[in-house]
């Protein structure tokens, strides 16, 4: 009997506290509760932002962007070291973690083409009107474009850190 191809499940991180508490509320509803053998292939994506793309400027003659791009590769290596310990911690194993070089909307959107995804999770930041519209939400772009099922964890208001149920 030829093996059948799990689903793609991709998650979206970044350093936020958000973003983990979606990765953790993804890995106790989907993943953990069917281990060891979970019905979905999951994935862990972290995008590193290129280093003009967050500075915004640059200055000529002056080599900030090497400096901006090493802050960044430290970020998205503790990123992904948190998302690894957050599983181990949960004795998910089996999980991919990518760490791909762009703007977060596009990362999770060709992530998605890419790995053929059934669903992507992300946290949602409860950014206010003005903040999301300088930023644009990568929640409301990725469940416009994205071409699979788009789930958005939000941290219940009120919860503070450490307290499980």
């Amino acid at each position: 009997m030829a093996a059948t191809t799990k689903p793609v499940m991709i998650v979206g991180v970044d350093e936020s506290e958000q973003s983990f508490y979606a990765l953790e509320w993804t890995l106790d509803h989907f993943i953990v509760p069917s281990s060891p053998n979970p019905p979905f292939n999951l994935i862990i994506i972290h995008s590193k932002p290129t280093p003009a793309s967050s500075m915004g400027f640059a200055v000529p003659g002056v080599d900030i962007l090497s400096h901006v791009d090493e802050d960044l590769k430290n970020i998205a290596n503790r990123v992904v070291e948190r998302a690894k310990e957050l599983c181990i911690s949960k004795s998910v194993n089996d999980a991919t973690l990518e760490i791909v070089e762009g703007d977060a909307r596009n990362v999770l959107c060709d992530a998605v083409e890419r790995h053929h995804a059934t669903i992507l999770a992300v946290g949602s930041h409860g950014h206010g009107a003005i903040k999301r519209a300088v930023l644009g939400s990568v929640s409301d772009y990725v469940t416009h474009h994205a071409h699979c099922t788009v789930m958005i964890v939000k941290k219940p208001k009120g919860k503070h850190e450490g307290t499980h149920h």
